[in-house]
């Protein structure tokens, strides 16, 4: 009951944020520029094309999705809104869920336009988006959102105001999106030859973009870019229990992120 009347407030102030619509501009002109890149490739499959529109979805989901959801729970703090929320029967975790069901509908719907209206655009155009790869876009970008919005509700837990979750957030998307290959080579390059295929497929599984984007990848039939090191992942992404196996990997990140962003909000 609590979960759903926080999830339904969450929903309407998201959509009175102008923020919310900030990112839905942007996202819309960004997905617009996915159809140029989109209509100049004549290839299905993994292609460099494909893999350019990934990378420049990494690029700005996590980013937007961090700073939206973070910036929501600590107005919260700031606002005082929580001291009266508390004076309810309900608890802790209620209220986090909630605002993680809400934020998720609104960054859902964001996505939703910005796809559509590419696909409007596209069809008008005659250089739309096939059916296939609007719908492998828009569940890469989900699997994106869910799982750095548990992220940023623990980036919000943790931080006092917006200025500490803005640069909490933006610290936090530099090291996964950014500077994640440049610091993992760096590791590697430490450690024995023998250890390095473990360490490597250990490491991507703390990283919620690098095993999306490894198990999108795969899908699409272009996994042997990634070397021997990833045939173990090949293996399983192929088998019948790969897609159980990912959704179980996601649901376990976004279960651990809630569950230590609850600890830290009862902590503040």
């Amino acid at each position: 009951m609590h979960i759903n009347l926080i999830a339904k407030r969450e929903v309407k102030v998201g959509f009175r944020n102008p923020w919310s619509y900030s990112f839905m501009a942007l996202f819309s002109l960004f997905s617009l520029g996915l159809l140029v890149i989109q209509s100049q490739s004549y290839m299905q499959g993994y292609t460099y094309t494909t893999g350019t529109m990934l990378n420049l979805i990494l690029y700005l989901l996590p980013l937007m999705t961090m700073l939206l959801s973070s910036f929501s729970l600590t107005a919260e703090k700031e606002e005082g809104s929580w001291q009266l929320l508390s004076t309810y029967a309900m608890t802790t975790s209620s209220f986090l869920l909630g605002k993680y069901l809400g934020q998720a509908v609104v960054l859902v719907s964001i996505v939703s336009f910005g796809y559509g209206l590419s696909g409007l655009v596209g069809a008008l155009l005659g250089k739309s988006f096939s059916a296939t790869t609007l719908l492998f876009l828009f569940v890469f970008s989900l699997c994106i959102i869910l799982l750095f919005l548990g992220i940023a509700l623990l980036i919000g837990a943790l931080s006092r105001n917006r200025w500490q979750a803005l640069t909490m957030g933006v610290s936090v998307w530099f090291f996964y999106i950014m500077a994640w290959p440049t610091l993992l080579i760096s590791l590697l390059s430490f450690v024995p030859y023998v250890w390095i295929k473990p360490i490597l497929q250990i490491v991507t599984l703390l990283n919620p973009a690098e095993f999306v984007r490894v198990f999108s990848v795969a899908r699409l039939g272009g996994g042997s870019i990634f070397g021997p090191e990833y045939y173990k992942w090949m293996y399983w992404v192929d088998s019948p229990l790969g897609d159980m196996c990912f959704v179980a990997l996601c649901l376990a990140w976004i279960g651990v992120t809630m569950f230590i962003a609850t600890k830290a909000w009862e902590r503040r």
